[in-house]
């Protein structure tokens, strides 16, 4: 045991600084699982949150950061009036004990969803307080460096009325050096027929500005179902996908048994996954070409480890969602994970590149690939005065 003592938590729920800027009603933008329901439009079906974020202090005036994922109100107050008593004055070294702590008293309510990003942000956290206790980044702790370049792939063009302008987006990625890139569905089963031709006119703009030679993936969200994953898979063979990202619902894992099965196209889900039993699961069904963990959901580094682990048991590609560093950590050290996610730093934020504004230290694209970060921990520094401004005041 160490000599360092957790002293105190902090907790934060963040949201992008408004913008003032509205997106038009009848721009579909993206396919969600909230898509068929008719006033998708006019209400928050999100919520108010879209980020927590955790701090802990310790003894010796070290601070570690964390923060969890899939935004959620309900994540504060788990860490704040049950956590946060559950780990105060403990060694943050001891990060598989304080884990169990945490999830075996949160079983019965818990065990994915809002508890267990809950114990994602404190587990992180701790990592940072570790690797900056021995001055070492975390991919150090996690048996270091396998690659000193991860191949970036560029994350956004989402779903636009304007194909001139999806495709000068595409175009200035190529540009930028990128090689490969993912977009994004804008329709599902409640558009019919129209809005699978509209998705694969969104596909077709995209792969006809590119070229062969980059590679492109697409983003469904979880807005489909199985019949219409079928359907859209086939009308979008023409156009070699690199992988259909989450097309079903993570529960269903047995549809994504059935839609691999008559796909000629790799699938590709995890990013709504919760501890190594979900992914167990669906890697002993067969339900996934690739799996897309993110260490801020999945239960935070402690777990993630095992995760990857099971991963590179059956030589699945692991390829966590986002660039944010709790991930980019793993993809600088483990084998099993080819390229990077990369969110593109842009304004006005949004959920997905908040983080650029709110961290110093992110590793940035140069020529289509990421380097490590080299400072102690997760490497980032946050950005007080950024955070004071995401903050969201809950209530009714």
């Amino acid at each position: 045991m160490s000599d360092l003592r957790i002293t105190d938590v902090r907790v934060r729920s963040l949201a992008p600084r408004p913008s003032g800027q509205t997106r038009a009603a009848d721009v579909p933008w993206l396919c969600t699982p909230t898509t068929q329901f008719p006033d998708v439009a006019e209400r928050d079906y999100w919520g108010p949150v879209n980020l927590v974020l955790v701090e802990i202090e310790t003894n010796a005036g070290i601070t570690g950061i964390g923060t969890c994922g899939s935004g959620n109100a309900g994540i504060a107050p788990i860490i704040e009036h049950q956590f946060r008593h559950l780990v105060v004055g403990e060694d943050p070294f001891r990060t598989e004990y304080l884990w169990a702590k945490m999830y075996r008293s949160s079983s019965r309510y818990g065990r994915r969803g809002a508890p267990m990003s809950a114990i994602s942000g404190i587990d992180i956290a701790l990592y940072d307080i570790i690797g900056k206790s021995l001055g070492v980044p975390v991919y150090d702790l996690l048996g270091g460096l396998v690659r000193t370049e991860a191949t970036a792939y560029a994350s956004r063009l989402y779903a636009l009325k304007d194909l001139d302008e999806l495709a000068a987006e595409a175009k200035e990625y190529v540009a930028q050096g990128y090689r490969m890139m993912k977009q994004r569905f804008g329709f599902g089963p409640k558009d019919g027929l129209a809005g699978m031709r509209r998705n694969v006119e969104l596909i077709r703009t995209v792969r006809e500005t590119i070229g062969d030679d980059v590679e492109l993936a697409a983003d469904a969200y979880m807005g489909w179902d199985l019949d219409y994953a079928i359907k859209m898979e086939r009308m979008l063979r023409p156009y070699d996908l690199k992988w259909i990202e989450e097309p079903l619902m993570p529960h269903d894992v047995h549809g994504y048994v059935e839609l691999r099965r008559k796909s000629e196209t790799p699938i590709s889900h995890g990013e709504h996954y919760y501890s190594r039993w979900e992914f167990a699961e669906a890697i002993s069904l067969g339900a996934a070409d690739i799996l897309q963990p993110d260490v801020n959901r999945l239960g935070g580094i402690t777990e993630a480890r095992k995760v990857f682990a099971l991963g590179a048991a059956r030589d699945i590609p692991m390829i966590p969602h986002s660039n944010e560093l709790h991930n980019l950590h793993f993809v600088f050290s483990q084998w099993n994970c080819p390229f990077a996610e990369y969110f593109p730093d842009v304004l006005p934020e949004d959920s997905n590149s908040m983080f650029w504004q709110l961290f110093s230290g992110n590793p940035t694209l140069s020529g289509g690939s990421l380097t490590p970060p080299t400072a102690p921990g997760l490497g980032y520094t946050l950005n007080e005065d950024v955070a004071q401004q995401m903050t969201v005041q809950l209530g009714r």
